[in-house]
């Protein structure tokens, strides 16, 4: 029987609060699927490089590695994740498979409007979905593609809320300052702001505060709720399962058959 293995790509943040998410999330992955290791490691920032993160799981003589691209949005950096990872692969006679990335997937839509609902409950507000604006808080990118992963999970709560709205933490338009003013124009009753971000790092913990704060003093919205960050979610777990699936199903029968 062929063993497995599986390997998350995280962007890579000094913060605690980072890696306790991820070690959480490869327990998690390694308890529901069929994986002699789960491991993680970063693109930048500090260790475990993806080198290391290779290395660590070859040394439990898998013959799979199925890699996990762990990113909300498309662009230049994920794509030199993957290209690194794969120019690994010919150091060894393990097969590296890698996975579509989590955005453009119903569960991202889900797992929004979850901590949507946790905020507005966390703050004891009783209305409607149609009487709640909401405002997603963004990373910003230069690659299109991103802008076209927060359109999906936007359209897709557009459905349920009476407004929602976009913005962006730093390189793209609309700033926090200006999504907090076309939401203004819209008079919301109250304005939940969505953290569409994977983990508790600096940008969650530091700079989408400061820049808030001094929007929040000026705004003339009556009520304004934050949501947590998109997190350790149950329904992340299984979607970092269903892209794994996906791509071994395509290529384990066909390896099968040459073994």
């Amino acid at each position: 029987m062929m063993k497995k293995g599986l390997l998350l790509i995280d962007r890579g943040s000094r913060e605690q609060e980072v890696k306790d998410e991820l070690e959480y999330l490869c327990y998690s992955l390694k308890e529901r699927g069929d994986y002699a290791c789960t491991e993680y490691c970063f693109l930048e920032v500090i260790p475990p490089t993806i080198s290391d993160g290779i290395i660590k799981c070859l040394e439990n003589n898998i013959d799979t590695l199925t890699i996990v691209p762990y990113f909300l949005y498309p662009g230049k950096k994920v794509k030199a994740a993957v290209t690194e990872a794969m120019n690994l692969q010919k150091n060894t006679q393990a097969k590296f498979f890698v996975t579509r990335l989590l955005n453009l997937h119903p569960t991202m839509i889900e797992i929004a409007d979850d901590r949507i609902r946790e905020a507005l409950m966390n703050n004891h507000v009783d209305l409607a979905s149609k009487d709640v604006d909401v405002l997603i808080v963004g990373h910003g990118s230069k690659d299109p593609n991103a802008k076209t992963a927060l359109d999906y999970v936007r359209e897709g709560l557009s459905q349920k809320y009476r407004n929602v709205t976009q913005c962006f933490l730093e390189i793209e338009e609309p700033n926090i300052r200006q999504g907090f003013d076309i939401c203004e124009k819209n008079n919301p009753k109250i304005l939940v702001v969505m953290i569409y971000f994977l983990h508790k790092g600096a940008h969650v913990k530091r700079d989408i505060s400061d820049d808030m704060e001094p929007v929040l003093k000026k705004s003339k919205i009556n009520k304004v709720v934050v949501t947590k960050h998109i997190g350790m979610d149950p329904k992340m777990i299984e979607l970092v399962l269903k892209r794994a699936d996906e791509v071994e199903r395509t290529f384990l029968p066909k390896i099968m058959t040459e073994n």
